[in-house]
């Protein structure tokens, strides 16, 4: 699979596919920190308010990074596609998250008409 393999879904089944394997559970996890620099920043955007774009960034690229990871460890499994798509988020220290996606790794093929 690569990373830009559509046939990736929040959803337990994609339309015009059926699941012909089911591989089990796969998962992408990365843990993040934003650098003090960045952190300081961060803190002058809070006192004006709205949208902190700092931090915006930087959760962003770390569910892509995990989203990748995920799609990574489908297709090393033997997967085309990855069902039932979720993310959790949990802070494990000061300053640091981890990120994770996790899915349903299938092998689907397309439906005869």
């Amino acid at each position: 699979m690569s990373f830009t393999h559509p046939l990736t879904t929040t959803a337990f089944e994609l339309n015009g596919y059926r699941i012909v394997k089911n591989f089990g559970v796969v998962r992408g996890i990365i843990v993040r920190s934003r650098s003090i620099v960045g952190n300081i920043g961060a803190a002058l955007q809070t006192l004006v308010g709205g949208n902190i774009s700092l931090y915006t960034n930087l959760c962003e690229r770390a569910r892509d990074d995990a989203f990748r990871l995920m799609v990574e460890h489908a297709g090393e499994v033997g997967a085309n596609a990855v069902i039932g798509i979720r993310y959790d988020a949990t802070e494990i220290g000061t300053g640091v998250a981890e990120v994770l996606c996790y899915g349903t790794a299938v092998q689907v093929e397309a439906e005869r008409i």
